[in-house]
């Protein structure tokens, strides 16, 4: 199967926000999830992902949905359905008290944290698909800055980037 790609340019001046695009993403992984997850980005905030406040998305949640959800409540989700998640980013101040609750949330052993203080890579990449570009994922990043990004679904893509990721990163397993 070839994949599918969508350059998309998010901002003010496009209406276009790329919480959207990356909800959309989490929520297919949760509903099929992969085996391995990656996250690379050097800032990274618990930003609210997904509203759930009308209910749209009760079915995905136990007897007590939330009304929205982070960032790291979704990929603690994602790992609680058997998916091993590895997070790249900076040894920054910045990123603490995403990571604090990403592993309060999750199951134990089901989250790896790489810290570099050189990366400056933005990639997301699922099962099948991925969101990689200019943009950090942080508030301004998903909601407020004019960035370019790409949405690739399907074809070898996502696979091809977490053989690359699993190796450039494999001597800090």
């Amino acid at each position: 199967m070839s994949g599918m790609e969508r350059p998309v340019r998010t901002g003010g001046h496009t209406g276009v926000r790329a919480d959207a695009i990356l909800a959309m993403a989490l929520v297919g992984e949760l509903m099929s999830p992969g085996p391995v997850m990656w996250l690379v980005s050097p800032w990274i905030s618990d930003v609210k992902i997904l509203d759930n406040s009308q209910g749209t998305y009760d079915d995905l949640f136990d007897d007590n949905p939330p009304s929205s959800c982070s960032l790291a409540d979704l990929l603690a989700r994602i790992t609680v359905a058997g998916t091993s998640l590895t997070v790249v980013t900076r040894p920054d101040t910045h990123n603490v008290q995403f990571l604090g609750r990403l592993h309060r949330l999750a199951p134990r052993h089901t989250v790896r944290v790489v810290q570099s203080p050189a990366v400056h890579e933005k990639t997301i990449c699922g099962r099948d698909w991925m969101l990689t570009g200019s943009m950090n994922f942080t508030v301004r990043g998903l909601l407020e800055n004019d960035e370019a990004v790409s949405y690739k679904v399907g074809g070898s893509d996502a696979g091809q980037a977490r053989l690359e990721l699993a190796q450039r990163w494999k001597e800090h397993q």
